[in-house]
């Protein structure tokens, strides 16, 4: 007798994030999909559109009762896509692990991610399963393409992160204020083999990538800041940085930094509504095309010095299903019976970057790996 479905809801399922998790998952035949969120007519209007297996359900998880409610729809896991994760605590983390779930999300929260471990470990391990934090771009392919690039190196230098979105995929007005939130503000970086302050979106510099156009980019907080250090005992420099297609709106960015800088902008993150409704007017001067390069230094397992990079390019606006690769794959292992390590983790190599490579065959997307020139650093 074949087991049952693993039924996963996907809370915030009619969302930027949420609606491709939901999509990609529909119809696997080991999985009884509930699309989940605060509108039950949306939730239901794209359950809809997903076949027989999938049902829209109203959910709103910082109401009281969510523990019953899960419980009630019988969910094995929730895969929570509803940010900003940066203004959140842990309470549907909790509240899965009390109602007997697995848990995964897409958190890009530096402190929401980096301090999940601690706080949700003994909770799921006396649970019994499984808690993601993280399941992203960033760290779980930044990860897997770490250990690809530097599998057997002695030691690793210095890492660079640049990700650069297309101008005209969508963006979600969640995204924008957690990108928002700390636009302006002091980010804790390792530096020269030491953590040093770097203001956010502020003195965008020139990043060169195999397929697209060089771009500005400027540093951005993220988990992988905190997790990489530490997790490959990078000696010299972590770094990470976005890069708008379109110069102009990259230095709109710059502009919000400095005003937030000098005291005159306290919460850019209030801005990130009007910013939403109003950034198509920089579509015309982009295109479809984004990417991401990840660049490395280090030193071989012969101990000659190396630098490489790995970059994808996604065309057709197909960049934001990147970020939602790493739930999707780990939600199919759990449908799968395929263990996942009890207790709550981050998604640092947590997945080989061959794991990745069916969904970027899917959209299209076109990885190099280049072996570039220089020192390591």
């Amino acid at each position: 007798m074949s087991a049952a479905p693993l039924t996963v809801l996907v809370l915030g399922g009619y969302g930027n994030f949420g609606a491709r998790i939901c999509r990609a998952l529909a119809g696997d035949p080991g999985i009884h999909l509930l699309v989940a969120g605060r509108s039950a007519a949306q939730a239901q209007a794209l359950a809809a559109t997903l076949g027989p297996g999938t049902r829209g359900v109203a959910l709103d998880h910082s109401a009281p009762g969510l523990v019953q409610a899960l419980q009630a729809l019988g969910v094995g896991l929730v895969i929570h896509t509803a940010g900003p994760f940066q203004a959140q605590g842990y309470t549907v983390a909790e509240a899965a692990a009390d109602a007997g779930a697995h848990y995964i999300d897409l958190a890009d929260g530096r402190r929401f991610v980096c301090d999940f471990p601690a706080a949700l470990q003994a909770r799921f391990t006396a649970a019994g399963r499984t808690a993601v934090c993280g399941a992203s771009t960033v760290p779980a392919l930044s990860s897997a393409v770490v250990d690809h690039l530097c599998a057997g190196w002695q030691h690793i230098a210095s890492i660079d992160i640049c990700i650069a979105p297309a101008q005209r995929a969508p963006r979600g007005q969640a995204t924008l204020a957690a990108v928002l939130s700390y636009c302006g503000g002091p980010i804790a970086v390792w530096e020269d083999g030491r953590w040093q302050d770097r203001l956010g979106w502020a003195e965008p510099t020139r990043v060169q990538f195999q397929r697209l156009r060089p771009r500005l980019a400027a540093v951005c907080d993220i988990p992988d800041l905190e997790l990489l250090p530490a997790h490959y005992r990078v000696t010299q420099r972590v770094s990470f940085r976005a890069a708008l297609e379109v110069g102009l709106a990259q230095r709109a960015f710059a502009a919000l930094a400095a005003l937030r800088a000098w005291g005159l902008l306290r919460r850019p993150e209030r801005l990130a509504g009007l910013m939403h409704r109003t950034g198509g007017v920089f579509d015309f001067l982009g295109t479809p095309l984004g990417g991401m390069v990840v660049r490395v230094a280090g030193a071989d397992g012969a101990g000659v010095a190396r630098r490489r990079a790995w970059h994808i390019a996604a065309d057709h606006d197909h960049g934001p299903e990147i970020p939602c690769m790493a739930a999707i794959l780990l939600a199919r292992q759990l449908a799968r019976g395929q263990a996942l390590p009890i207790g709550a983790h981050t998604c640092t190599s947590l997945l080989p970057l061959a794991a990745f490579g069916p969904e970027f065959a899917k959209w299209g997307m076109v990885t190099d790996v280049v072996e570039e020139e220089g020192p390591a650093p």
